[in-house]
């Protein structure tokens, strides 16, 4: 099924809002016999062909953060590339590329969150903004290391936070390998690191760098 036409049979049994309709449904369906069960199907339209929409808008909206991740960098290219600069590499899609960084270029190394920050809590995310600031930060690239992030106020201040670093690697077993390799036991919270290596990756907020009509989107 294409997905406009999944897209037209949700709206459809939505009727308009889908809270009512809900409400409606679950009136109607009260004290009917089974007997009356497929006529009321029809009047909600409601068939195998609407589940399936249904599935077919969720396995599509799975996917839209990797979308969002891919046409955020390829529309950030011309505002953060300098003249002559040349592109050698992009990864753009979600797990294992074999690819370093999101971009790579004969001048710089970089990785893109397009995370829309709420200021609270964020572990997850800010789990996520670790491991690409310490991966840019260890390796032994020569060129310049960006991260360019939405809200640049927000991670900085995680990074000069005191979460325990055992706290933000406890998911991921390949960083918390890496960086037990090389730092043992002798750094404990994310700050401690930040202030040793804050030098090694500028953090640019990409609202700074790209035009109004882009920022509004990423809003």
């Amino acid at each position: 099924m294409e997905l406009v036409q999944a897209a037209r049979l949700i709206q459809s049994f939505e009727n308009g809002s889908l809270t009512k309709q809900i409400s409606t449904v679950e009136n109607q369906f009260s004290y009917q016999s089974i007997e009356n069960v497929p006529n009321l199907l029809n009047r909600f339209s409601v068939s195998n062909e609407t589940l399936d929409a249904a599935l077919v808008i969720k396995k599509a909206a799975g996917q839209i953060n990797v979308v969002i991740h891919t046409l955020g960098i390829m529309l950030s290219l011309p505002y953060i590339l300098e003249k002559n600069e040349v592109v050698e590499a992009l990864s753009l899609g979600a797990g294992n590329t074999g690819k370093d960084f999101d971009l790579e270029t004969d001048k710089r190394v970089a990785e893109f969150k397009f995370i829309h920050w709420q200021g609270g809590p964020e572990s997850i995310r800010q789990n996520q903004l670790f491991k690409d600031f310490f991966f840019l930060a260890e390796s032994k690239s020569p060129k310049t290391k960006f991260l360019y992030v939405l809200k640049k106020e927000i991670p900085l201040r995680f990074f000069h936070g005191g979460r325990a670093l055992k706290s933000v690697m406890s998911r991921n077993r390949v960083l918390d390998d890496r960086f037990r390799e090389i730092y043992g036991e002798k750094l404990v919270k994310v700050n401690e690191y930040y202030q040793f290596r804050r030098d090694e990756v500028e953090i640019v907020d990409l609202f700074d760098v790209l035009p109004v009509e882009l920022v509004r989107l990423f809003g």
